[in-house]
């Protein structure tokens, strides 16, 4: 017999901790991928048909819409068309509102940008007022999401215009809709009106193909026209390509796990009700909650019983605060009974 012993991963458990689709995605993607014959894997994939259903999906047109190999190539592409130096060697400013993905400030970094943070107000109420402050002349992006990760609350599309009017020419908003499915409203029915607004999307939570990769870009399209430069040809393979036209014709399957993650949402908010316990209303499919200076405590011991949720305490503004992605209304119960049995036990 093997000395080898498998290490247990998060796979093995319960996967609350990365705001990812516990139900699974639709069963017609699976059924599409099994059709994908040695041929489709053999040519280079073409994207026509994934295009078109994901730009009537939108309801924009085709021009306005730019296909990504998951939203951080996105993220990618724009830092590159708006944060690298000018030509005599100045600094652009990516302004980041916390707290905020990780991926903002990486790939801002990385194309030589000057990060200017804006710091969460103690409610999390959007911060318009100080991130119009932030700007200065060198300003090209600003990052915002909406509904923000890790605390799901939403930012009005007042507040977002608000924003795009005061911006130096030249720069764009990146508005991370990453969890709108989930939300009343997105930017994107008045994104007409906003040349200089650029909406990002995936497909990874709502849809349930984070492992595809696959997400989108929408926004002007003489903006999308440039941003298309910095993307690479083919970076989106035939198996993610075939995802995407599979789960965006299911509406169905997204309507239930829409339902179970908003009565999931309902239930941590009544487990944190009873246990008197800070937690943020919201509009994604994960909940923030306070639970103090055992945050770190808790999550080790949920690991213990394979049931994983994520740690938020060193985000700016998310001292002492646990996520709990809401999905699959079962995979709910079953983690917060034993948060409630960790928690209680601690008192």
């Amino acid at each position: 017999m093997s000395s080898y012993q498998r290490v247990a991963d998060p796979g093995e458990g319960l996967r609350l901790h990365l705001n990812e689709n516990t139900a699974g995605c639709s069963p017609r993607v699976i059924e599409a991928l099994r059709r994908l014959t040695c041929e489709d894997a053999a040519y280079y994939p073409d994207y026509t048909e994934a295009h078109a259903r994901c730009a009537k999906y939108l309801g924009v047109a085709d021009n306005r819409v730019l296909l990504v190999n998951g939203l951080d190539e996105g993220i990618h592409a724009v830092s590159f068309a708006y944060l690298q130096r000018g030509p005599d060697g100045s600094q652009r400013d990516a302004v980041i509102v916390e707290p905020a993905f990780d991926m903002y400030a990486a790939c801002a970094s990385v194309a030589s940008a000057r990060i200017v943070e804006v710091m969460p107000r103690p409610d999390f109420s959007f911060p318009a007022e100080e991130t119009i402050d932030a700007f200065t002349p060198d300003t090209r992006v600003v990052f915002l999401t909406s509904p923000n990760n890790p605390t799901g609350v939403a930012i009005s599309r007042e507040d977002v215009g608000r924003v795009a009017l005061s911006l130096p020419p030249g720069a764009v908003v990146l508005l991370d809709e990453a969890y709108v499915d989930f939300a009343r409203e997105s930017f994107l029915d008045v994104l007409a009106e906003w040349p200089n607004v650029i909406i990002g999307r995936t497909f990874a939570k709502a849809q349930g193909l984070a492992a595809v990769r696959a997400g989108c870009l929408v926004g002007d399209a003489g903006v999308v026209a440039r941003l298309r430069d910095f993307i690479p040809p083919y970076s989106i393979n035939v198996f993610a390509r075939t995802a995407i036209v599979a789960a965006l014709d299911d509406r169905d399957h997204l309507a239930w796990y829409r339902d179970q993650v908003a009565a999931s949402r309902q239930l941590v908010y009544a487990l944190c009700d009873r246990l008197g316990l800070t937690f943020w209303p919201s509009e994604a499919n994960f909940v923030l909650v306070r639970v103090g200076a055992g945050a770190q405590a808790l999550v080790s011991e949920m690991a213990r019983r394979r049931i994983f949720i994520r740690d938020r305490s060193s985000q700016p503004g998310c001292e002492g605060c646990v996520r709990i992605t809401t999905g699959v209304v079962e995979h709910t119960r079953r983690c917060l009974a034993e948060v409630e049995d960790i928690l209680c036990a601690a008192r």
